[in-house]
């Protein structure tokens, strides 16, 4: 990828589906994530291993897995938040499958988000993660790093940058493939962006590559990339039609909009590998599912 090039990972079939009030279809779930592929998604989030009590959308992980399109040019993501995720993200390739690609760890910034979300506070999930990342990569799976809440708590309102930068330190000591922030409720503001991802690329010397993942929930989300973009982020979250939403944060919406997003670069000349009027198409057929129309404003407008 070139220095004008950026990298998308597609979020939209966990991300996007995890706080949707009705229970979406396996069937449907694969169709979606066979459409963003056609569309060019070549890093998609596709499930995460938590208790069906806890997040329901996410209980048929393994079977919509187990049925995922087996190529070579796509990597698929498992999101973890412990190490029996990491457990379950390996069984998925026993026996010769395929499975997922990538063990996707996260942590949160503050205790009172962390201890509701998985149970646990900073240096639990400082300790957690530290052993996840490296039982997954003995076991032979890739993994990287989300800091959650990064610019502000649900709960505890600011979350200071020397906390999230103190959490990064101790994550890039396991060397992860990537170490990514994510604005959770959607609280921050491109001025915050940049001195955030500005210091974390300082703190990590370029050794381990930065992710962004940002919530439009104060309609900054898009703005936010942007300002990322200029701090040297080149890997960007972003969800089909800006579904999205934590079921943990009272009142957090959707992701940045993958349209919306490769819009923006596109349009700035910034290659992405997307294909704009696909992700447009695949919005109005999964509206079609869902009885409602998608956030994402591109698609609105087309």
């Amino acid at each position: 990828m070139s220095a004008d090039q950026v990298s998308i990972v597609e979020v939209g079939p966990r991300d996007g589906l995890q706080n949707e009030p009705d229970i979406i279809g396996t069937a449907d779930k694969l169709a979606m994530i066979e459409r963003m592929i056609g569309y060019g998604a070549r890093r998609l989030e596709v499930a995460s291993f938590v208790h069906p009590k806890r997040v329901p959308q996410m209980a048929d992980a393994e079977d919509v897995i187990a049925s995922l399109p087996d190529r070579a040019d796509v990597a698929y993501i498992g999101l973890c938040l412990n190490k029996r995720g990491i457990m379950r993200g390996l069984a998925t390739r026993e026996g010769g499958k395929r499975g997922i690609d990538e063990a996707g760890c996260v942590l949160v910034g503050s205790d009172t988000f962390g201890q509701k979300n998985q149970g646990q506070t900073i240096a639990e999930g400082i300790a957690e993660n530290r052993a996840m990342i490296r039982f997954a990569k003995e076991e032979g799976l890739a993994a990287q790093v989300t800091i959650s809440a990064a610019f502000g708590c649900p709960f505890e309102g600011e979350v200071k940058p020397e906390t999230i930068l103190a959490i990064a330190e101790e994550m890039a000591a396991e060397e992860p493939s990537e170490i990514a922030l994510a604005d959770t409720i959607g609280v921050g503001v491109p001025a915050q962006v940049e001195e955030l991802f500005g210091r974390l690329g300082d703190l990590l010397c370029g050794k381990i590559p930065m992710r962004a993942h940002f919530h439009d929930t104060r309609n900054t989300g898009i703005a936010n990339a942007w300002a990322a973009y200029g701090a040297g982020v080149r890997t960007f979250d972003c969800s089909l039609g800006g579904l999205g939403g934590c079921p943990f944060a009272p009142n957090a919406t959707g992701n940045i909009a993958t349209e919306d997003l490769i819009y923006l670069m596109g349009q700035s000349g910034i290659g992405h590998g997307l294909d704009l009027e696909g992700t447009i198409k695949t919005n109005h057929w999964f509206a079609d599912i869902l009885g409602r129309e998608l956030p994402s404003l591109v698609a609105r407008a087309a």
